[in-house]
């Protein structure tokens, strides 16, 4: 009998290998996105001292409005320079349109 191939599983595997070498500061927090069935997460995090700066999600704000949000919040607290994690989603999608409007709204990464 074959086994059904469990994506999550995989997906997972996949951050685990890219977060040894992704890190946030202060300075230069971890963009870090969830995507479950219906909704996104995306937070904005502080490695060093283990703190979430921002949490934006689709369960109060539409998925359009998810990236003015971000760029609000993370504007009001002077950060301009991110690391982008895309969790191990693979990058295309609403993943490859998150990153690209946060870049248009001028954040780096």
């Amino acid at each position: 009998m074959i086994k059904p191939i469990d994506k999550n599983k995989l997906r997972i595997k996949r951050h685990k290998r890219n977060r040894k070498n992704i890190f946030g500061t202060s300075k230069i927090p971890r963009l870090y996105i969830f995507k479950s069935l219906k909704n996104f997460y995306v937070n904005l995090v502080d490695d060093e001292n283990g703190n979430t700066l921002i949490s934006v999600s689709t369960l109060k704000t539409k998925t359009d409005d998810i990236v003015d949000e971000v760029a609000k919040k993370a504007e009001s607290l002077g950060i301009k320079e991110l690391v982008f994690d895309k969790s191990g989603y693979k990058f295309h999608g609403r993943i490859k349109v998150i990153a690209d409007e946060l870049r248009s709204k001028g954040l780096n990464f």
